[in-house]
């Protein structure tokens, strides 16, 4: 190995769009060609960048992994790159696998390793889609200026204990053994798609300083960065050297991230989007990440802002549409919205019902000015008496919800309207407070193709408000978040005088106990015990339970935290599990 510099090797942290293979493969190239002319002397891409992660069940058409493979290699660059790519089943195997290529080496291009451990555990079913295979593996590159171990995601995280899953091999010691048995390495990469929540980069940092410490020499990690579906990717691509030194790049921008392997000190980040970038972080052996809540937050903001643009750009949607109630979600929501797409391609309902206060009025129509979005005042109070008087009798005779719900029905048919006749895409504005008590009317406010703050807790809402706010006043805006919106007591409005705690507890009470229970797994008596009335705990669990066939039926949302309705929440529909024991 030595201690002369051998050139740099180029992190590439790219926003790949699922399934576009020959548009992956084209921007990789550009890339590449930048990497090139900033001195790489390797590239290094990230895990199945040809055809984006995660493709899901394109995974199970043997073209698409033919085509993308064959696509691969035929990548036309000038020094020598590790492409995650899905790869032919090959050795007998029946599945394809997540494999690495070798391409630009003066060679033809070949596999180099493929994924050790698929985890199958919260968001991933990888299992479902590829053999495993049985070993890391090594990358020569040109003249033997290079000797990498390569990596896949997945295949660092059993050295660090950070995997929930017990593999029977782990990739990184199994390098380390190579080491002293006298291969000698100049690093290891790992080529991954490690999807964010608000607490990821702290497990990532702590899983690249171990494997680095175990390998004795520098890992280098490259990370996917945008929003698919509803999984979000950080970026944060970063290095670590097996004395504790660290470098970790932007997040929430595409970049390309210089490493040189001998000296921490002459990293660099080359963004490639144009603006102006917050550039490397640098942590010395022994030093911690810092952060506070406010760094948390607008983590957080950029986090929705991102998912719901890429759920937009890659589906070729241009245009939003939202109900604005007045109340703190729809204010917020419609904030994540301009910021996403323009507020000149973003459209906000104000619908006043006969329970409609004044401030929820004035509220709407101050945010939409503010964020200079396009806004309308379609009153349903008309509607409203036409739909009771026709089914007056079922009403009387019926629970007073479905009185209730009449008018959140009435205004997602107004604001699927204006989605259908305009072309653009309805936003539904719950939170995820809200979604796991059920303190939302299905085929009402429900309604929509994406549900931005889906995962965000409710106060953690009023966070990004102040987040957004303090945007706002950074760029000389008025704030599009009054005090009004962010003082009043929260209401759904549906009745006279109603308020969210007429039937449920305060959120900063129900918040901790969701956390508790949906990201910690705590039961009743195990979160009465961190000081919760216990018959308060009970009646949110149940409650939660009661509600999970509504969220079986809500839009997409993105995830920001470490264990989100959808994928990683698999409930059932039908049970009757007894909270008070």
């Amino acid at each position: 190995m030595g201690n002369q510099s051998k050139g740099l090797i180029a992190l590439l942290q790219l926003n790949p769009t699922v399934g576009d293979i020959v548009g992956n493969a084209q921007r990789l190239q550009e890339i590449v060609g930048d990497a090139y002319s900033h001195g790489a002397s390797v590239c290094v891409s990230t895990e199945l960048a040809i055809c984006g992660y995660p493709p899901r069940d394109l995974l199970m058409q043997p073209t698409f992994i033919q085509i993308a493979q064959e696509t691969a290699m035929n990548i036309d660059v000038k020094i020598p790159v590790l492409v995650g790519t899905p790869t032919i089943p090959e050795h007998q195997r029946e599945q394809p696998g997540n494999g690495v290529l070798l391409i630009g080496n003066q060679a033809p291009a070949k596999v180099v390793a493929r994924k050790q451990l698929l985890p199958t555990y919260d968001v991933f079913d990888e299992a479902r889609y590829f053999d495993a295979d049985d070993r890391p593996g090594i990358a020569r590159t040109i003249n033997g200026s290079f000797e990498l171990g390569v990596t896949v995601c997945e295949d660092a995280w059993q050295v660090s204990g950070e995997t929930p899953s017990e593999y029977d091999a782990d990739p990184i010691e199994q390098l380390a053994e190579w080491g002293r048995q006298g291969v000698e390495l100049d690093a290891t990469v790992n080529l991954s798609a490690s999807p964010y929540h608000a607490e990821k980069i702290q497990t990532r940092l702590h899983v690249a300083r171990t494997a680095a410490e175990c390998l004795n020499h520098p890992f280098l990690l490259a990370n996917q960065v945008g929003g698919n579906d509803d999984l979000l990717f950080d970026g944060r691509s970063l290095a670590a050297w097996p004395n504790g030194d660290v470098v970790i790049a932007p997040a929430w921008e595409e970049g390309i991230l210089l490493i040189d392997v001998n000296d921490s000190t002459r990293s660099q980040w080359i963004s490639i989007e144009g603006k102006k970038s917050t550039g490397l972080t640098q942590l010395p052996g022994g030093s911690e990440l810092v952060q506070d809540e406010e760094t948390v937050l607008e983590a957080l903001a950029d986090a929705v802002v991102l998912g719901l643009r890429d759920y937009c750009r890659k589906s070729g949607i241009k245009r939003i549409v939202l109900g604005l109630s007045g109340g703190i979600d729809s204010a917020v929501a419609a904030c994540v919205a301009c910021a996403a797409v323009g507020p000149e391609n973003v459209l906000g309902l104000s619908m006043p019902s006969r329970f409609s206060s004044e401030h929820s009025k004035s509220d709407a129509k101050y945010t939409a000015e503010s964020l200079g979005m396009d806004y309308a005042s379609i009153p349903i109070d008309e509607l409203h008496h036409l739909v009771e008087n026709q089914i007056e009798s079922v009403l009387d005779n019926g629970s007073p919800v479905a009185r209730e719900n009449i008018q959140a029905r009435l205004r997602a048919i107004i604001v699927m309207s204006h989605a259908n006749a305009q072309q653009r895409m309805a936003i539904a504005t719950g939170n995820k407070s809200e979604l796991a008590q059920g303190y939302c009317t299905l085929y009402g406010d429900m309604a929509g193709g994406y549900t931005p703050l889906g995962d965000v807790y409710k106060m953690e809402v009023y966070g990004l408000a102040n987040v957004f706010n303090n945007r706002a006043g950074k760029e000389g805006k008025d704030a599009p978040v009054n005090e009004s919106t962010l003082t009043k007591p929260p209401s759904a409005e549906l009745a006279p005088d109603q308020r969210d705690d007429d039937t449920l507890p305060p959120y900063t009470v129900l918040d901790l106990i969701l956390k508790h229970h949906i990201e910690n797994g705590l039961g009743a008596d195990e979160i009465a015990a961190t000081g919760h009335d216990r018959e308060t705990v009970v009646t949110v669990l149940r409650r939660l339970e009661a509600n999970e066939h509504k969220r079986w039926q809500m839009a997409p949302a993105p995830r920001v935290s470490p264990r989100a309705f959808g994928q990683g929440w698999r409930h059932p529909l039908a049970s009757r599990h007894d909270w008070r024991r």
